[in-house]
């Protein structure tokens, strides 16, 4: 056998060397390069120091991806820029910079970005995703038709009261023993969307429509889970890869089926000339209109039903969720509100909107209970559509900008005690409610919340409701815990909880 000479194997061992050293030096060039390109211009708002190709992903905690948020814009004040793979974005906060940008200048601001898990979610359609001449039609459309069938009207106050007194009946079948309200407060809250959307509502006990409202929230939070950012940071990678996208992507498909079966009912018993509910005049919007740019047809119909399903039914049911935890946690304030209640109301007759102005201290707490539990911390994100400036900085178009309401509501220049429960914040000294113009908990400009009078009507009538005939308290031997599930709408954590009657 021949024995292999060293001076033989030496050139295999150095052009292996020097193919590594080429390597790392290709690496080096290509990081180099790509840091130059990524630099953001001058005048650009600052922001942490950002790794090349993931940019600032190590930077935002998975488990509280909206602290992360606030602790940078701690950091840097009311404007901060941050970059995930090539893509630059800004977190904006504080009243008058969110206010120069969305209604000073709101034609700069106005459009959704698109992204990976949006158009794998909705393509871009419906009311909360659509950009454009298709966005102004669709959301005119919504308001009018919503106004129409009751929203900020006696109508619709009925409704809600009707819903309030199932509600009632289910909590008193508890007996005044331990439960969890989520199922019932989120069915309650559903019903009002779907006697505008659908034309009728839903029992408590129907195990179909549990489910669908199940797979609503986790499409709404998904885009900000650890799985969400990864999809729009690796979409063709996270294609192929298990996860909660996945598990979502597909649930997403029974709701679609869920409102295809409605629509297919409504087509069948639908009578033109009187229209019931929402899917009917948009069945008749699609009949009449010839301006096909302006969206109408049943695939955007099916994901603007979406959209008013899950925005109208997570952010208010989770705000009311959370109006119990903090009146079982602050007794001596659930007690004035039921003086109040006792006062103007009563306990014979339910609730009404013409009541709000004679309780002020109810009406405060509500505002109260929305501040601290910051339902959403952020809005949907904003894209700049063309350059210009904010708060001083050049933003270049197309920088995506998410708009983070969670430092205004706890802004201890605004809010003497910011970190604490206290309904104060929006009385005056004799007791007066004051309206404060940096509370937006619906946000400002074009994209403000297009279901807020809604949203504001039911969330009084049903805590009213609640507080006047029963009194919420802590299981006995139960920790209370006001920790949160992470999402765009933030929820408390599942709970249970003992509602005693007050009327015998």
């Amino acid at each position: 056998m021949a024995v292999m000479n060293l001076s033989d194997v030496a050139p295999y061992w150095l052009w292996q060397w020097m193919d590594i050293q080429g390597l790392l030096m290709m690496l080096c060039v290509f990081l180099i390069v790509k840091t130059i390109r990524d630099r953001p211009p001058r005048n650009f708002p600052p922001g942490p120091f950002g790794l090349p190709v993931i940019g600032n992903f190590l930077n935002i905690s998975p488990s509280d991806p909206f602290g992360s948020f606030c602790k940078i814009l701690g950091d840097y004040g009311d404007i901060a820029s941050l970059s995930f793979g090539n893509k630059r974005f800004l977190l904006l906060s504080g009243w008058k910079t969110l206010r120069e940008a969305f209604v000073e200048k709101a034609d700069a601001f106005t459009d959704r970005p698109s992204y990976p898990i949006n158009k794998r979610l909705c393509k871009g359609l419906g009311l909360i995703s659509s950009n454009g001449h298709t966005w102004r039609q669709q959301r005119r459309f919504a308001l009018s038709t919503l106004k129409y069938f009751g929203v900020g009207k006696k109508t619709l106050e009925t409704s809600i009261l009707e819903e309030s007194r199932f509600l009632y009946e289910a909590i008193t079948n508890e007996q005044g023993k331990p439960f969890e309200p989520h199922n019932i407060l989120h069915n309650a809250v559903a019903n009002i969307i779907c006697s505008l959307v659908f034309g009728h509502r839903f029992e408590y006990d129907d195990l179909q429509f549990h489910e669908m409202l199940k797979i609503s929230a986790e499409i709404f939070q998904l885009p900000i889970t650890l799985w969400g950012r990864l999809y729009n940071s690796f979409p063709i990678l996270m294609e192929f890869l298990p996860g909660k996208h996945q598990s979502t992507f597909s649930n997403s498909k029974k709701i679609k089926m869920f409102i295809q079966e409605e629509v297919k009912k409504h087509r069948e018993t639908w009578d033109p000339s009187e229209p019931r509910d929402y899917i009917d005049c948009y069945l008749e919007e699609i009949k009449k209109c010839d301006d096909h740019t302006s969206g109408f047809n049943e695939e955007n119909l099916l994901y603007s039903v979406i959209d008013l399903f899950a925005a109208g039914t997570e952010t208010t049911s989770n705000t009311l969720l959370w109006g119990l935890l903090y009146m079982a946690k602050y007794p001596e304030i659930q007690e004035k509100v039921q003086d109040e209640i006792d006062g103007v109301i009563g306990q014979e007759r339910q609730p009404s909107m013409d009541d709000r102005p004679s309780m002020p201290y109810t009406y405060a707490v509500i505002h109260e209970i929305q501040r601290c539990a910051n339902i959403l911390p952020s809005t949907p994100p904003r894209v700049c559509t063309k350059d210009t400036t904010i708060a001083g900085y050049d933003i270049p178009k197309g920088v995506v900008v998410v708009p983070m309401l969670m430092p205004i509501l706890f802004d201890k220049s605004e809010y003497q005690t910011a970190d604490r429960f206290n309904p104060e914040h929006f009385l005056e000294k004799e007791g007066k409610f004051v309206k404060r113009d940096n509370f937006m908990p619906f946000s400002i400009g074009k994209r403000v919340c297009p279901g807020e009078q809604l949203a504001r009507m039911e969330l009084f009538l049903f805590f009213t409701s609640f507080l006047q005939r029963f009194t919420f308290c802590i299981p006995q031997g139960v920790e209370l815990t006001m920790e949160f599930v992470i999402g765009i709408a933030r929820g408390p954590k599942p709970f249970k909880i003992c509602a005693i009657p007050r009327i015998k």
